[in-house]
């Protein structure tokens, strides 16, 4: 089940930084999310995954039997989950919001679009 997980995990690192690449902002965004669910399957893979022993410490143990699942990763893949969505909900307004004010979703021209500064008035020494 391992090498299946890690060339899934390479594909969507691939996906990932193809899309970050892209000169439109809103897939950059997907990018960041293709990204934030590769990390989160990568760290799930090292935990290792069986499905034979669970990650519970049994009666009168104290340490995981041999071959156990990490219950680590799993506890922080699901901490990760929630911030990656949130750091994807404020990227989302952000790129919207930017597409409103410049009329244009392409980085090259979000550059060319900004405002031009008017001449401050001068000092009256």
């Amino acid at each position: 089940m391992e090498p299946l997980f890690a060339l899934l995990v390479g594909a969507l690192f691939t996906v990932a930084f193809y899309l970050f690449l892209s000169k439109h902002v809103i897939r950059v965004l997907m990018g960041a999310a293709i990204l934030g669910n590769a990390v989160n399957l990568l760290i799930f893979t090292a935990g290792r995954v069986t499905r034979e022993v669970p990650p519970v410490i049994g009666g009168g143990n104290d340490v995981l039997v041999q071959g156990a699942a990490n219950p680590l990763p799993q506890a922080l893949i699901l901490t990760a989950i929630v911030i990656s969505f949130s750091f994807f909900a404020f990227l989302l307004v952000l790129g919207f919001r930017a597409f409103q004010k410049l009329d244009t979703d392409r980085s090259d021209e979000m550059r060319v679009a900004e405002p031009v500064r008017e001449a401050s008035p001068p000092l009256g020494y």
